[in-house]
């Protein structure tokens, strides 16, 4: 009984990440050939059927070093219509300053101060309610907005009016370590290739925080951003599409962003990210048990899969690490972590998702194939990040305090 017991957990370790491969692969592929490929370049969008006011928002914590590049390229958008509020949360450094002089440079900017750190959530929400336009572009305070991707967003706003939000493309921009290099492959291989299946399969788990689009009546209907909430971006996309709203993914709308190149930074963000997830699943996992939200429930199904995976995979590493220390009867020994057949299998198929994905962000980057080569190293790295990251995250977010504000931290930019 216990024999089958350890089996069925080695089984499990071997046929989620195989069968979420595969999903992510089919629902990539379907979105490509379905919009992808028929898309025109992406440096000459299709043409509007109107040019409505857009709300650009940048909301900067200590972003000195940064926020100036940043509006200056935001302020080159083709769009011809947009207005860019930037908000100065509680800086300790001299970003409000330098937010004052770029008014005289950039006459679309307005800049509001926030006087405390009182969280990227409140920036937002600040900044919303301050917005002349009807839809809003919100990125971080220290990346870099292609000049076309804010009408690329707006094409879907016009498109239908239940589309309350939409997310963007990012790409990173520092590459000089391979924790840069791995990560220019996950966010094509992983993150992009999800995004495209998750949107052929019904609902996107969650926008990106450093690049997305909003109807601002949607906003509006959901209470906009929540301030208690580790990670807002993932809490509004849930609350949006439990209130029927519809969100999408535009890959042409580029946005290039700083992402951690040390193992200190790379975990404290993807902690964050776990715990964001866990914190949305613990808030809103009864509401979704309703017929109506029916359509949440594999996004629902996924996150908690993949919560049970991390915490199998930490039972399995136990009992191998207890085995090299005392002698497990044979019903609790794992006899090895070096790849057998099942884990050859599992590489092919990861390299084959990341052939894919690189083959298909070849439109937007012509020579993003030469990061094939260390996409060799991401399973292993993405699997034992992903496993510590989720069993740190779910206590965490079990005992964070409802109504506690999530306030700012300066993150690891990288190299």
């Amino acid at each position: 009984m216990h024999i089958h017991a350890l089996q069925t957990l080695l089984d499990f370790a071997f046929f989620y990440p195989l069968a979420m491969s595969l999903i992510w692969m089919s629902g990539g592929l379907i979105y490509f050939f379905r919009w992808e490929r028929t898309e025109p370049s992406r440096v000459k969008p299709p043409p509007l059927s109107s040019y409505p006011l857009v709300s650009l928002i940048v909301p900067c914590h200590n972003e000195s070093e940064h926020v100036r590049e940043t509006l200056t390229q935001l302020a080159k958008q083709t769009y011809p219509s947009f207005e860019i509020i930037a908000v100065n949360d509680g800086s300790t450094d001299d970003t409000g300053a330098q937010l004052d002089q770029l008014i005289k440079e950039i006459p679309e900017l307005r800049v509001l101060h926030l006087a405390a750190n009182r969280g990227k959530a409140t920036g937002l929400r600040a900044a919303a309610l301050a917005a002349k336009g009807d839809y809003l572009v919100c990125i971080d305070g220290d990346a870099m907005l292609d000049t076309y991707a804010t009408h690329w967003l707006v094409m879907h706003m016009l498109d239908s009016p239940r589309v309350g939000a939409v997310t963007g493309n990012p790409r990173i921009r520092n590459r000089s370590t391979l924790l840069g290099r791995l990560q220019v492959g996950e966010f094509s291989s992983i993150i992009g290739l999800i995004k495209r299946a998750q949107r052929v399969y019904g609902r996107i788990f969650t926008v990106s925080g450093v690049i997305s689009a909003f109807r601002k009546t949607a906003l509006h209907d959901v209470g906009y951003w929540n301030t208690d909430m580790v990670t807002e971006d993932i809490d509004v996309s849930w609350r949006l599409q439990m209130r029927h709203w519809e969100i999408r993914y535009e890959p042409n709308a580029l946005c290039w962003i700083l992402m951690p190149e040390t193992l200190r930074g790379l975990w404290r963000q993807r902690l964050r990210w776990a715990q964001g997830g866990s914190e949305v699943l613990l808030r809103y996992g009864l509401h979704l048990l309703r017929w109506r939200e029916r359509r949440m429930w594999m996004v629902a199904l996924e996150f908690v899969v993949s919560l049970a995976w991390s915490f199998d995979m930490a039972v399995i590493v136990l009992l191998w690490l207890i085995g090299l220390v005392v002698k497990l009867p044979p019903s609790l020994h794992v006899p090895t972590f070096i790849p057998q057949w099942n884990g050859v299998v599992l590489g092919m198929i990861c390299m084959l998702q990341f052939l894919i994905s690189l083959l298909i962000d070849r439109r937007y980057e012509t020579r993003i194939g030469r990061n094939y080569y260390w996409m060799i190293w991401y399973p292993l790295v993405y699997w034992m990040l992903t496993t510590a990251t989720s069993i740190v995250a779910l206590p965490k977010a079990i005992l964070k305090r409802r109504g506690t504000l999530a306030i700012w931290t300066s993150p690891d930019r990288g190299i």
